[in-house]
């Protein structure tokens, strides 16, 4: 087993992109409403939703309409498991299509352009060794976000609000355990801004380092052309990056995309219309769809 990478730096407050506590709050109240919507049997009405939830009918439209742009109503149509089916029969994006169109790398990726590179198979073989990495806790759409970037772009970004900040973070320490890791969260803070659509207009890109195995980036390079509020099949990805039987093995690529929300794994859907699963849980996966796709059709 890898020692664990040297790590300097000990601060812990997180950098407040938007208004922190509030953020937080929204997606909290979007996270136990999931849930709320999952153990129901049968549809809620939006008054019903707000008293389980402790909040007035009112207070509770206005939250969810300030965080997805849409009511609550219809919200909670993009929540239900088969919004995935929905998705599929009407936003189903062909990644050929896409390729053909010259989407893919430096193409945009929803309202944000995106430039990035790839490490070498020789410095991935290397775990890291060599490499600073900077990292930093942010206040994001999502709730609390660790990212992680070297001095050519964003190289991870994790999520805490479902596994909790300590695993969060150990996990994407462990992605390349020779690295240095420093924290430095204003180093990363520009392109953090401009990666959750908070920049000031200063910054056109959003540079990202992708780290990983040749098969893993061409899979993420795939992700990348995936319009926001569209989806995709594992199948589809694999046929895309021509090895259309490597489809078990482009699900544990998708997996492994340190770059959550930016490189979209979460628009990656099971052919049968079901979710499946997500790195950092399932809820975080629903809510995201449902952020984009809402935004999407407003």
């Amino acid at each position: 087993m890898s020692a664990r990478p040297p790590v300097k730096g000990g601060m812990t407050q997180h950098q407040p992109l938007f208004a922190a506590s509030e953020t937080s709050y929204h997606y909290q109240v979007v996270r136990r409403a999931i849930d709320l919507i999952d153990q129901s049997e049968n549809p809620m009405s939006l008054d019903e939703i707000a008293a389980e939830i402790g909040m007035s009918t009112a207070h509770f439209q206005r939250v969810f309409s300030r965080w997805v742009g849409v009511s609550p109503k219809r919200y909670e149509q993009y929540l239900k498991l088969d919004h995935a089916r929905t998705l599929l029969r009407e936003k189903f994006t062909t990644l050929e299509a896409s390729h053909a169109l010259g989407l893919s790398g430096s193409g945009r990726l929803h309202d944000l352009f995106l430039r990035w590179e790839a490490m070498s198979p020789g410095e991935f073989a290397r775990a890291g060794a060599g490499l600073t990495i900077f990292w930093g806790w942010f206040e994001s759409p999502f709730g609390p976000a660790v990212v992680m970037g070297t001095d050519k772009g964003i190289c991870g970004i994790g999520f805490a609000a479902e596994m909790g900040e300590s695993c969060a973070l150990e996990d994407l320490l462990s992605r390349w355990p020779r690295a240095e890791f420093v924290e430095d969260p204003m180093k990363l803070r520009p392109w953090v801004l401009k990666a959750f659509g908070a920049g000031d207009g200063t910054l056109d890109t959003a540079p990202l380092f992708l780290m990983g195995a040749p098969f893993q980036i061409k899979v993420w390079e795939a992700l990348l052309s995936i319009p926001s509020g569209q989806v995709t099949t594992y199948s589809q990805i694999a046929q895309a990056i021509g090895n259309p039987r490597a489809v078990r093995a482009v699900g544990t690529a998708v997996g492994r995309n340190p770059i959550s929300w930016l490189i979209p794994c979460h628009r990656a859907l099971r052919k049968s219309g079901g979710l499946g699963g997500y790195h950092w849980g399932l809820p975080m996966k629903r809510a995201m769809l449902a952020y984009e796709t809402a935004r999407a059709e407003t």
